[in-house]
């Protein structure tokens, strides 16, 4: 076939198959504590429904004749409406050149950590979140304060297991841990009642190296950057509650003519030589119980 243009770089904007895109998303749930915990579920990109328990059957012990007590499992139904999460990555056009078939694997893990960081920072603290004014983790009523407990009396084993009391005060689970990776010293610190380490390391742990984690009174326990804030240093719950979901589909376009923003500054990418890959991707998420979780604030918050 006789050539007729060159191919430019913006010729290979489009949409990449769930094979290619496939990467991309598990980049992104390696760099999110809240993917890893939570549950995911199947989501198009028009949305999708999901049933929520909220009240399950019971039985009943019935005499030899006796009549049998009926009973129905009460359900829900909750929207997920997937929103749009974006970002750019911006390499020099000399690492195109250097690998032109594989550029866009080199920006998987920062586009990845990009997108992960940001859903993080929606579903647990609402920060710029589409999903809902209080549909996020954060908008839990109930806290505890690490530090209040006296040493004698627990230490910090204490202020966790107030947590957990304010949990089961209302039937509700604790299932996982997440935390800032600033609380690290003081979990490296404590001990339980019986004087054995609070946080056991999992060194094994499959997770990306940002992400630390372990076990905290028997459950999962994980610790990461920008998961606290100068308020919250992690939250405890039932992560059965919470679902997300992602579309199958990653849009991008490459552009080596446009301006992107740098430091707040609009710069030229034909002038500086550079490569703009920008990546778009839909998430949905549901916080179902927002009181199944307690958020725990730094010592001395």
């Amino acid at each position: 076939m006789a050539i007729t243009e060159a191919q430019k770089l913006s010729d290979l904007g489009g949409m990449l198959s769930p094979e290619l895109a496939a990467p991309y998303f598990a980049e992104a749930k390696r760099q999110s504590v809240v993917q890893q915990l939570a549950r995911q579920v199947p989501v198009g990109i028009t949305g999708t429904n999901v049933p929520i328990v909220t009240s399950k059957p019971q039985a009943s012990w019935t005499a030899e004749g006796g009549q049998k007590q009926t009973t129905q499992m009460e359900m829900g139904i909750k929207s997920m409406k997937p929103q749009k999460l974006t970002a750019i990555a911006v390499v020099s056009a000399e690492i195109v050149r250097a690998n032109p078939a594989g550029y866009m694997e080199l920006l998987v893990s920062e586009i990845g950590e990009a997108f992960g960081r940001a859903f993080d920072a929606a579903t647990l603290h609402g920060t710029n979140t589409p999903f809902g004014s209080d549909n996020y983790i954060g908008a839990t009523t109930k806290s505890v304060t690490l530090g209040t407990t006296a040493q004698n009396k627990g230490g910090l084993f204490g202020d966790i297991n107030a947590g957990l009391k304010l949990l089961t005060a209302e039937k509700k689970k604790l299932t996982g841990f997440v935390f800032d990776n600033t609380a690290e010293p003081d979990f490296n610190a404590a001990t339980d009642s019986n004087g054995r380490p609070l946080f056991i390391d999992n060194p094994n742990i499959d997770a990306a190296a940002t992400i630390r984690g372990g076990k905290l009174l028997g459950r999962q326990f994980l610790m990461g950057d920008d998961v606290g804030s100068n308020s919250v240093a992690g939250f405890a719950g039932d992560w059965t509650k919470v679902l997300w979901g992602v579309t199958s589909g990653l849009s991008y376009d490459v552009s080596t003519e446009s301006t992107v923003t740098i430091n707040n500054k609009l710069v030229s990418l034909w002038e500086h030589n550079l490569v703009a890959i920008r990546a778009e991707a839909e998430y949905g998420f549901i916080c179902a119980d927002k009181d199944a979780f307690v958020k725990f604030a730094p010592v001395g918050g």
